[in-house]
């Protein structure tokens, strides 16, 4: 008996020291919490989308949601999943729970991240807090926390709505088409001024730019307006004229547009800018198609000045979704004739745009007050756009 005891006796004693050492590494003393950082290096950004499920079915979609209806990016809801609410952690025997919207929101505050308890599990420094345990080797990355930050930011909504959807999708826009050889402020510009549309410059404002195509090799020389004061003037110019001309084209028959951007009158074929929120506004409301075509619109009576573009802004065959949307067919607004084929190459052909980044740029569009509904659904919800696989109208 009394061996038995000695042997439990010492024991206990060695449990104690190593139990000692353990408190002792989790204080704030330990080398291990005396090198932690766990904050956060990024900063609010609302051109990310960030969205609690991983999955989302935009409105609107095709009874049967299509490819190009889905918003399918990593959501808050497996971030927390994959780091807290795993089956042997938050997700199983250890509370709270972190399975739910509810539950994780009884954790937030909308709209600021700072003052949210899951914030401050997230990025603390205080060993005890830190989820996930620091001692579990598996902390969040700095995309993952960036992705939590700006949902609970942006209101940390259940469902995302047009605040999550405009940031994200004028920054695919932007980024995927605004490139120099694209639809660039820049190039537009500085093929008016080569060719001496614009009154005042010289070749001295322009510089050239030289794209070597990745897949012919082949290259082509642009002229851009590189003056950026210069450049704003001229195109915020063109946009305003633009902008009158339709808003009443008896009134204001003399802002009616040149065709500016190929030949005749640009010394290069360019495309329409699409460089910020205000140029992709006026592209949806004034299509290109509209403003620039291959053949004389209107000759004037006196001048006999002609010009290429059309009076009628409805009339026309493509649209900011249809061409980015190959599973929809447009109707010319004017006419109400579907086309009998996609136009879906800005997204395929030549930008690459995902489906679930088409899905994006669709649900801003059709979220977005400021796009008019003649745009969205037709002259008196006749509808101008259909799926092409079902045939199905949207209509508001």
């Amino acid at each position: 008996m009394k061996k038995v005891s000695f042997i439990q006796t010492a024991v206990l004693i060695l449990c104690g020291v190593f139990l000692s050492t353990a408190v002792f590494q989790c204080t704030k003393e330990g080398a291990l919490v005396k090198d932690l950082d766990r904050s956060y290096t990024g900063a609010s950004d609302s051109t990310v989308f960030a969205a609690f499920y991983e999955s989302n079915t935009i409105t609107p979609s095709d009874a049967t949601p299509d490819i190009n209806d889905k918003l399918k990016f990593r959501g808050v809801q497996t971030v927390i999943h994959e780091y807290c609410g795993t089956s042997n952690c938050h997700g199983g025997p250890i509370a709270p729970k972190f399975d739910t919207y509810a539950e994780i929101m009884k954790f937030v505050t909308p709209g600021n991240p700072q003052g949210s308890k899951l914030w401050e599990y997230i990025t603390t420094n205080d060993y005890d807090k830190a989820m996930p345990p620091v001692a579990s080797n598996h902390e969040l990355n700095t995309t993952d926390k960036g992705l939590i930050y700006n949902w609970i930011k942006n209101g940390a909504k259940e469902k995302p709505d047009l605040a999550d959807f405009r940031p994200a999708a004028i920054r695919l826009i932007v980024d995927g088409c605004g490139s120099a050889n694209c639809h660039n402020q820049a190039t537009a510009t500085g093929g008016w001024a080569r060719k001496g549309l614009i009154p005042g410059l010289t070749s001295a404002d322009t510089t050239q730019f030289t794209y070597i195509n990745p897949v012919t090799g082949a290259a082509t020389v642009y002229c851009q307006l590189s003056n950026g004061t210069l450049r704003n003037q001229v195109w915020t110019s063109y946009k305003d004229s633009v902008k009158k001309f339709y808003s009443d084209t008896v009134a204001y028959a003399s802002f009616r547009p040149w065709k500016t951007f190929t030949t005749p009158r640009s010394a290069l074929s360019t495309r329409g800018p699409l460089q910020n929120y205000d140029d992709i506004l006026m592209d949806i409301m004034y299509p290109k198609s509209a403003r620039s075509n291959s053949s004389v619109q209107y000759t004037d009576p006196v001048t006999l000045v002609q010009y290429y573009a059309k009076g009628n802004y409805l009339n026309v065959t493509s649209s900011m979704v249809s061409r980015c949307d190959s599973t929809l067919l447009l109707a010319n607004p004017f006419t109400g004739v579907y086309a009998t084929a996609h136009q879906g190459d800005m997204a395929y052909g030549d930008g690459g745009l995902k489906p679930n980044e088409v899905a994006l740029i669709k649900a801003w569009y059709f979220a977005d007050p400021n796009i008019p509904e003649v745009w969205k659904y037709g002259q008196g919800n006749a509808g101008i756009f259909k799926y092409r696989k079902s045939g199905t109208i949207i209509r508001r």
